[in-house]
Order: structure tokens, then C-alpha cells, then sequence
């Protein structure tokens, strides 16, 4: 029996050893893969490569371009602004979408608590189909889901918008629910013994509790989203992402560089806005 019982203290270090072996093989294996396709352009790390590199970022920065740059002249700035404020009302609006569409049905998906009453065959059937609809919306790319909404509504700002909070909702459902699970069952169940439904036990007895974590899960997540939605709006048509698609396909470089300018510095005014409301949340 002793000699059982040291047998997985020898076996954990063994499969320490090949998880850190593994990591390393794998990024070999994958930078093989990548290096034998066959290319059409000049092999990686050469000088012919990093003089793409150089031309690319001197055509960016306005050198050898015929006329004004783009970011020289004032109405650049203005134009993308406008597109700028498109680009963050999605991303509001989609958080908003995944966050409601999580919250209205996490109590379905979560598991009861050990300690209650075994669930009914329907309300466990209901929570398996809610659960795989999770699966489903954060399984399916947002650019998937854009290429999908625009056949159905056609480019259009709704398209993008609905995109990315279906892919999101599917995101915070799976968190929602876990935090749910992890909640103490008791308020609910005593909520549920004075003759409470389900949905008013979780509206009483565990939402306050996780409302916190709610907010916190739906602000990481719109920073998330805010990173996507311009290569969402490339495909419907609308905002910065529609701006860069147009500036990229006509060659004309010093407006990408007016577009990448504004969208980094919107991506981190959200990054900075989303940490003050947590910590204003966190108390």
C-alpha cells in the first residue's frame, strides 16, 4: 500500500516534465508548418522582406506621397471622429445586447445547487438547450456572425451590432453561469420554500449578490469588443472599420494612418474609462 501511494507523487513530476516539453515542441512543430508553404512573397526575416517593412511604414508616415497627407489636413480628423463616435456607440450597444442576453438567461442555463431539490427532466432539458446555445453564439466568430447578418439585414450598423453581442452574449452566459453556480444556494432556496418561482428566487436571492461581478464580466468584455469591432465594421459597412477598408484598398496611407491614430487612442480612452467604472464598482 505504501508503495501505491508513492507511485503519483513520482508520476506528477513525470508530467510536469512533459507539459513543459510539449509547450516548446508544439511552437517548433507550428513554426515548421507555417515555413514549408509555399510562398509568394520573400522569405521571413530577409532583406527583402524588412524593405517592404521600411516602405510600408514610410508610405504611412506621408514620404514619397504625392500632395497634402491626410492626417495634415483638418477634415481628415473631423471625418474620422464622426466614425469614431459610430464605432464606440456599437461597442456600447453590443455590450449592452451580450450583457442582457446573458442576464435574462443564466438562471436557465445554471445548474441547481447540490444541496437542492433534484431539477424536474424539463427545467434539466431547458438549461442543456441554453447552455449549447452559449456553445453555439461564443463558438461562432464575430466576423462569421457579421458575414451572417449582413445576408440577412445587409450592411448596416444593426448587422454589426448584433454580431458582436451574439458572440459576446454566448462569452458572458458561460461566465454568468459559472458565477451562479458558485453562489450559496440557501437565500434562493428559502426564497423558493415561502412559494417563490425560480425566476423571482433568482431575481432576490442571487442577483443582488452577483450584480457586482455582472457589471465587472460586461466592462472586461467591452474592452473585448471594442478591439473587434472594427474588423466587424469592415465587413458591414459602417464606422472606422468601413474607413480603413476603403483607405487600405485605395492605397491611400496617410489615411490609414489617420484611422490606426484614431482608433488606438479610442481603444485606450475605453481601456481607461472601463477601469474607473470597476473600481468605482469594486468599491
Amino acid at each position: 500500500m505504501s508503495e501505491l501511494q508513492r507511485t503519483p507523487g513520482r508520476a506528477a513530476p513525470a508530467a510536469t516534465a512533459a507539459a513543459r516539453l510539449l509547450l516548446p515542441a508544439l511552437v517548433v512543430l507550428a513554426w515548421a508548418v507555417v515555413l514549408v508553404q509555399p510562398r509568394a512573397g520573400p522569405p521571413l526575416f530577409s532583406a527583402e522582406a524588412w524593405a517592404r517593412v521600411g516602405g510600408f511604414v514610410s508610405r504611412l508616415a506621408g514620404m514619397g506621397i504625392p500632395g497634402e497627407a491626410a492626417f495634415a489636413r483638418g477634415s481628415s480628423w473631423a471625418s474620422i471622429a464622426g466614425q469614431a463616435l459610430t464605432t464606440l456607440s456599437l461597442s456600447v450597444l453590443a455590450a449592452g445586447l451580450a450583457g442582457s442576453a446573458a442576464l435574462l438567461t443564466v438562471h436557465l442555463a445554471a445548474r441547481p445547487g447540490a444541496e437542492g431539490p433534484p431539477a424536474r427532466l424539463p427545467r434539466r432539458a431547458l438549461g442543456a438547450c441554453v447552455r449549447g446555445a452559449y456553445v453555439l453564439a461564443r463558438s461562432i466568430p464575430e466576423l462569421v456572425w457579421a458575414l451572417l447578418m449582413v445576408l440577412v439585414l445587409r450592411p448596416s450598423p444593426l448587422a454589426a451590432a448584433l454580431a458582436l453581442g451574439i458572440h459576446n452574449a454566448g462569452v458572458l452566459g458561460r461566465l454568468l453561469t459559472d458565477v451562479v453556480e458558485d453562489l450559496d444556494p440557501r437565500p434562493a432556496r428559502a426564497l423558493a420554500a415561502t412559494g417563490a418561482g425560480a425566476a423571482q428566487a433568482f431575481l432576490y436571492g442571487a442577483l443582488p449578490r452577483m450584480l457586482p461581478q455582472v457589471l465587472t464580466f460586461v466592462l472586461y468584455r467591452w474592452e473585448v469588443i471594442i478591439r473587434t469591432t472594427v474588423i466587424v465594421e469592415a465587413v458591414t459597412g459602417t464606422g472606422m472599420g468601413s474607413a480603413l477598408r476603403f483607405a487600405l484598398s485605395g492605397r491611400e496611407f496617410t489615411t490609414v494612418t489617420v484611422v490606426l491614430t484614431a482608433y488606438v487612442a479610442l481603444v485606450l480612452a475605453v481601456d481607461l474609462l472601463s477601469a474607473i467604472l470597476r473600481r468605482t464598482i469594486r468599491g
